[in-house]
């Protein structure tokens, strides 16, 4: 877990794309952050804060 959000975005931006996988970005509601894949994820869909696709074009 980590508590910084900015961590937590780069590190699933980096995994969702490293690894090719859906990757979600969460806060746990005690001030910390988590990354996990999305397959794996069984939490309250409104503690996810972002979503990584890596199979999706991101507009710049």
């Amino acid at each position: 877990m980590s508590r910084n959000l900015k961590f937590a975005h780069a590190r699933g931006w980096d995994l969702a794309n490293t690894l090719m996988i859906c990757v979600v970005v969460f806060h746990d509601g005690a001030g910390d952050y988590g990354v996990m894949p999305s397959t794996e994820y069984d939490g309250d869909p409104a503690a996810i804060v972002h979503d990584y696709d890596p199979w999706v074009i991101m507009d710049s």
